[in-house]
C-alpha cells in the first residue's frame, strides 16, 4: 500500500520569538523539516511528500533544495493549510492513505510512523494519543483567580501527529465541515469510534517556543557519539593523486587498494566508528578485487546510505590533513565544498587544517600523506 505525507510548516512562529520560523530551525545542521523528511523516506510506502509552507519563507524553503518534494503555499489556518494539500492530492490522483503531519514534531520515532502505517491499512483513521498524567485544574473567572480543581483526569488525552486517513473521506470532511475544526484533523470526526487511537510517544512533543527547543537539542545531544578515523599512504609515481575526493595535478600518486584517498578513508572510518559499525577495512577488503581502483567517494556514499538506515546523521566532522605539500590551505573551501555534497551536511559543520611534519619522517620527505578525523554523529530515533 501506497501513502501521500502532507508535512504542515505554514504557520508564523509568533510563539518562538524568532525571526527564523520553528521549520527552519536547525540541530546539527539540519532544519526541522529535513529531520522530518529523512525520517519519512525511511519507509518505501510514503511515496509522494508535500511541504506546505508560509508564503513569508519562500526563500527559506528554496535554500533548502528539497529533492522531490512538492511544495504548496499555505493558508492562514492549519485548516487551510490542510485542505490546500488534500485538494491537491485529490486533484492529482493521490494515493488512497494519506499522512498529516506538523513540522514542529520531528521527534517521533520510526517506530511509531511504522505502527501508524500499518494500523491504517484496516482502519479510517489512526490518531497517536498519550493519556493526561499531571492534576488538572480549571480557571472559572481570570479577575477573581478562581479555579475548579480536582477535575478527574481520566478521560482525557493529548492527541499527536502524524494522523493517518482515507485520503477522500478526511477530504470530504474538510470540504464540509471545516467549520468545526479543532487544533487538528481528527476533531472533524464526529464520532471518534471510528478513530483507532494508538499508544503516542512523550518525546513526540510540538515545539511551541524556544524552550521546547532547547529540549529537543538536549535529547539530540544525549544520542550523540564520537568516532576517530586514521590514514596514511605511501606516493609513488604513475598514480593519481586524490585528496578529500579530489583529483589533484601532481608528479606523485597515493598507493592502496582502491583510489588511496587518506582524507576519505579517514571520514568513513570515523563515521563508522562513531556509528558503531565496524571499520572501513572490514566493509570493502583490499582482498576483494570488486574494490580495486575504486573511488572512494563511492565507498563515503555506501556507508552513508548505511548509516541514515539506521537512523544516523552526521553532526560535525574535524579534520587534519598532515602532507608537505600539496599545501592545503589553498584547497580547504573545495575539499569543504566536496565533504559537504558526499555527507548530506553543512558546509558550516566540517573543518579542515593543514599540518606538515616539518620535513622529518616519510610526511616530511613527501614520501606519504596522512590524515586524522574526529567525527560525530547524532541517533534521532
Amino acid at each position: 500500500m501506497s501513502f501521500s505525507l502532507i508535512l504542515l510548516a505554514a504557520g508564523n512562529s509568533h510563539r518562538f520569538r524568532s525571526n527564523v520560523g520553528k521549520p527552519y530551525q536547525k540541530i546539527a545542521g539540519k532544519s526541522l523539516i529535513q529531520i522530518n523528511i529523512d525520517k519519512a523516506l525511511k519507509f518505501k510506502q510514503i511515496k509522494k511528500i508535500i511541504l506546505v509552507y508560509n508564503k513569508k519563507d519562500l526563500k527559506r524553503v528554496k535554500s533548502l533544495k528539497l529533492k522531490n518534494i512538492k511544495l504548496l503555499p499555505g493558508g492562514k489556518t492549519r485548516q487551510q493549510s490542510t485542505f490546500i494539500a488534500l485538494k491537491y492530492l485529490i486533484k492529482h490522483n493521490g494515493f488512497a492513505k494519506v499522512l498529516i503531519h506538523d513540522v514542529a514534531r520531528p521527534n517521533f520515532s520510526i517506530k511509531l510512523l511504522g505502527t501508524i502505517l500499518k494500523k491504517i491499512k484496516n482502519s479510517r483513521a489512526v490518531v497517536p494519543k498519550i493519556n493526561v498524567q499531571d492534576a488538572i485544574k480549571q480557571l472559572i473567572d481570570s479577575s477573581k483567580e478562581e479555579y475548579v480543581v480536582g477535575r478527574k483526569r481520566d478521560n482525557l488525552f493529548l492527541t499527536q501527529t502524524p494522523q493517518a486517513f482515507n485520503l477522500k473521506e478526511i477530504y470530504y470532511l474538510h470540504r464540509t465541515n471545516a467549520g468545526k475544526y479543532k487544533d487538528d484533523d481528527i476533531s472533524l470526526y464526529m464520532d471518534l469510534n471510528r478513530v483507532h487511537f494508538i499508544e503516542g510517544e512523550k518525546n513526540n512533543f510540538k515545539i511551541t517556543d524556544k524552550s521546547d527547543f532547547e529540549n529537543l537539542r538536549n535529547i539530540y545531544k544525549s544520542q550523540q557519539s564520537v568516532g576517530i578515523g586514521f590514514d596514511v599512504h605511501r606516493l609513488v609515481p604513475k598514480r593519481k593523486l586524490y585528496l578529500a575526493g579530489l583529483k589533484l595535478k601532481s608528479k606523485l600518486g597515493t598507493l592502496g587498494h582502491s583510489d588511496g584517498d587518506p582524507v576519505l578513508h579517514s571520514i568513513t572510518d570515523a563515521i563508522l566508528g562513531a556509528c558503531k559499525m565496524g571499520d572501513i577495512g572490514r566493509i570493502f577488503s583490499d582482498k576483494s578485487q570488486r574494490f580495486k581502483n575504486i573511488r572512494s567517494t563511492i565507498l563515503l556514499r555506501k556507508v552513508i546510505e548505511q548509516i541514515k538506515l539506521k537512523g544516523f546523521f552526521i553532526n560535525n566532522i574535524d579534520i587534519n590533513i598532515i602532507t608537505q605539500t600539496p599545501k592545503i590551505y589553498n584547497l580547504k573551501n573545495k575539499i569543504i565544498d566536496n565533504i559537504s555534497k558526499l555527507c548530506e551536511i553543512s558546509k558550516n559543520r566540517i573543518n579542515v587544517k593543514g599540518k606538515t611534519t616539518e620535513k622529518l619522517g616519510v610526511i616530511g620527505k613527501e614520501k606519504a600523506i596522512a590524515c586524522e578525523v574526529i567525527c560525530s554523529v547524532i541517533k534521532y530515533d
